[in-house]
């Protein structure tokens, strides 16, 4: 499996609670802990070198079909994110197998979104992700009242044309498989295991930066207000700053994920 990653993680780390923001009928707890999800399809394997964890995303071999086929999700599917702890060696770094892959350690977590008919009327339209709700749930299984909800509805929202699913891509079969070259001109940046290299780059007013995702993950630049697409593995993109000044931006999907940008004659 080719590493990736879901947005819908955000739920599981956030340490904000459920904000007014949302009706109190429409929630998390709508969403049951799904016992047989590893009974579906593990379509997503992910090694998150920023936050030393291995991930697996399962989901139903309906939901799977459908996506290949070019058909709407299914109502009733559901996506489940398990969350784990990288093993880590001596020195605290993660411990890697014979296909340089982490190796996973304890649950740190579960995150689940669940599509049902009729789901999602609560929520004001600013928020709604159609018919999709968003859950958290402990180590042992148990709702984790201390995810961040909001969080989740507001990074997958601009996804619509892709019915809010972020790792719709692998979902369907279709994120590129071949290997990514990374570049070296003026304004490149690369991305490389969930980090930008270089963290920091320096350009003339007007001249583009530009951002090259060799991973095996979506991800997506955020800065100063403006937001490049979702770039899948190959994909790049460029944005030009014409004022002078520094700029810190970030993944919109993977926040840890940070750089900057210096505008100067």
């Amino acid at each position: 499996m080719r590493r990736n990653s879901l947005c819908l993680a955000r739920i599981a780390t956030a340490a904000a609670t459920l904000t007014g923001a949302l009706a109190v009928n429409a929630g998390p707890e709508k969403i049951a802990f799904p016992d047989n999800f590893a009974a579906g399809v593990l379509y997503i394997t992910v090694d998150r070198p920023d936050i030393k964890q291995y991930r697996e995303l399962y989901a139903s071999a309906e939901a799977v079909k459908a996506a290949r086929e070019g058909r709407p999700i299914p109502s009733g599917t559901v996506l489940t994110l398990v969350q784990y702890k990288a093993q880590l060696d001596p020195q605290g770094n993660p411990v890697k197998d014979s296909n340089g892959r982490f190796v996973k350690g304890d649950i740190a977590g579960y995150a689940v979104m669940e599509k049902r008919a009729g789901w999602g009327t609560e929520y004001p339209d600013s928020i709604r992700n159609g018919e999709w709700e968003y859950s958290a749930f402990t180590p042992d299984k148990a709702f984790n009242q201390k995810a961040n909800f909001k969080a989740c509805f507001e990074c997958h929202k601009p996804h619509e044309k892709q019915d809010y699913v972020m790792s719709f891509a692998q979902l369907a079969g279709t994120f590129p498989s071949a290997e990514a070259k990374p570049r070296s001109g003026a304004g490149d940046v690369n991305i490389v295991g969930f980090a930008f290299g270089p963290t920091k780059v320096t350009v003339l007013p007007g001249q583009p930066v530009t951002w090259i995702n060799t991973d095996s993950s979506p991800h997506q630049i955020s800065v100063q207000g403006r937001k490049t697409a979702v770039l899948l593995k190959g994909h790049s993109e460029s944005l030009k700053f014409d004022q002078e000044g520094v700029f810190d931006y970030a993944c919109a999907l993977h926040p840890t994920m940070k750089g900057q940008i210096e505008v100067k004659k």
